[in-house]
């Protein structure tokens, strides 16, 4: 469960991100009479920018757990090698996350003002909700943040007859031989193994 909830944190540092570039507010001068203002004054704005410094604190959390994720499962598959027999590419469910629910989600920011406490709280209750949908439906391997970083999707099949959803870095193919870590369910991380391996 824990991991499913950091995995829905990563999924959200584009949100975070765009939104960070949408409400940033900072004073620019450009031309010769132009000097740095002073730390204190860089303070004040940032103190100012409460949506940004939150936007900027959630994605410094989505790249821990990613981290974390990277280490616990990419770096421990462990299980027997396997080849695949059948292969059907998923990323088209990453576009659909994201054009569903984070594109909409930014625009909440156009619509209403996140200064506004209600809005903001709102906000975070709409996050709330679809994070609770996105683990309660198993759905947290949809992630267009892993699929920025190079992670494709899969339903494969291999040659023992297991089944799974597999999330990989980098591609797979019919004939690959796999090794992998369970995740969930039928969800797990699949590692290609190659010739040093």
């Amino acid at each position: 469960m824990l991991l499913k909830i950091k995995l829905y944190i990563v999924s959200l540092i584009l949100l975070f991100g765009l939104l960070f570039l949408n409400r940033i507010e900072f004073p620019v001068c450009f031309g010769v009479d132009c000097s740095f203002v002073g730390w204190k004054e860089v303070g004040k704005v940032a103190f100012e920018n409460k949506i940004p410094m939150f936007c900027i604190g959630m994605i410094v959390l989505g790249i821990i757990f990613y981290r974390q994720f990277k280490y616990r499962v990419i770096e421990s598959s462990s299980s027997n090698p396997e080849i695949i027999t059948e292969i059907e590419n998923l990323n088209f469910e990453n576009l659909t996350f994201f054009a569903t629910y984070i594109v909409p989600l930014l625009c909440f920011d156009l619509d209403f003002d996140l200064t506004l406490k209600r809005n903001f709280i709102m906000l975070l209750l709409v996050l709330g909700l679809i994070g609770w949908i996105y683990i309660k439906t198993n759905i947290f391997y949809t992630n267009p943040t892993l699929a920025v970083w190079n992670f494709n999707l899969y339903k494969i099949k291999t040659n023992s007859g297991r089944k799974m959803t597999a999330i990989v870095k980098g591609k797979l193919q019919e004939k690959d031989t796999i090794k992998f870590t369970h995740i969930d369910d039928n969800i797990f991380f699949v590692k290609k193994v190659t010739a040093n391996d």
